[in-house]
């Protein structure tokens, strides 16, 4: 994940806004991030309170930019204004519940979400267990995903991918099975995607689904099943069926396997921090870093 901060820091500096930065984590993340030139911090939130979090931890006030709002939802209205005015380049969650933050990124007259387009969001882990970044989705944002939706989030995936450096990423589409099983939505969901990038209906990456996850991960279980394909268990990417099956295997990852996570919102104007409220400081910081990567 480090990686990932040094080639942000080869990129022209981003400007963030904060939305609601009244906590110690969010203000210590940016804190960071400024500290390692990748961005320019603003916090949206109540000045006395984000003051007092940093004398609390020792942190200089005056790296930050604060703008003074102390209503929770009107401050994340006001950092997704900050990003339509043009002041900002990203954005990030602070302490305001996630969906006060969702309703200020989806609201259809002062949101960010242009029209028709798929709100969608991007996990990139990386695990001592696994030889490379894994780019994982859709962990938070949209339930069960219908085959447009799952279209985009490979795409989403794809271009994650080509921003972390991978020129033509494997990206998997997992299943309970590798085999096509006309009886589950999921396999034939990744059928056709797959087929659709055989096809060069979706571009810049290897495909291919459905696939189990031992398989996309693992190269001696394609071995042993004796399996062809182009992700050949060295998946960068992976696009699961249901956030219920996104949702345990990111948590299983950071919790049971320690994983290093960066978490965004893609599909929006620009990229957003989306962490949980009780993540690190760390987490935060590398979430930071890839939406500086990803933003344009």
């Amino acid at each position: 994940m480090d990686d990932i901060i040094q080639a942000v820091k080869s990129k022209s500096k981003k400007r963030l806004a904060v939305a609601f930065a009244n906590d110690a984590h969010t203000i210590e993340a940016v804190s960071n991030a400024i500290d390692l030139g990748i961005v320019e911090g603003i916090l949206v939130g109540d000045e006395k309170t984000i003051k007092e979090v940093c004398a609390h931890e020792k942190i200089d006030v005056n790296k930050f930019k604060i703008v003074q709002e102390a209503d929770e939802m009107k401050a994340a209205n006001l950092a997704v204004k900050l990003i339509n005015d043009g002041e900002a380049d990203f954005l990030m969650k602070g302490l305001v519940s996630t969906d006060k933050y969702m309703r200020a990124i989806l609201n259809k007259e002062t949101g960010l979400l242009p029209p028709k387009a798929v709100l969608s969001h991007v996990v990139v882990m990386g695990l001592d267990s696994y030889p490379k970044l894994l780019v994982v989705s859709d962990v938070a944002v949209i339930p069960a995903p219908d085959l447009s939706q799952k279209i985009a989030i490979t795409n989403y995936v794809i271009s994650v991918s080509k921003a972390l450096g991978i020129e033509v990423p494997k990206v998997a589409l997992i299943a309970a099975t590798e085999q096509m099983s006309a009886s589950m939505p999921a396999c034939v969901d990744a059928a056709i995607i797959a087929k659709m990038a055989d096809r060069g209906q979706i571009k810049g990456a290897l495909i291919d689904g459905p696939l189990a996850l031992d398989v996309a991960i693992d190269r001696e279980c394609v071995e042993i099943k004796k399996l062809k394909s182009v992700v050949n268990g060295e998946a960068d990417g992976l696009v699961f069926p249901s956030i219920e099956a996104a949702n345990v295997f990111y948590k299983t990852a950071s919790k049971l396997c320690n994983a290093q996570l960066g978490a965004i919102l893609v599909g929006a104007k620009c990229p957003a921090v989306l962490s949980s409220r009780g993540d690190s400081a760390m987490t935060k910081t590398y979430s930071i870093a890839l939406a500086a990567l990803t933003a344009k």
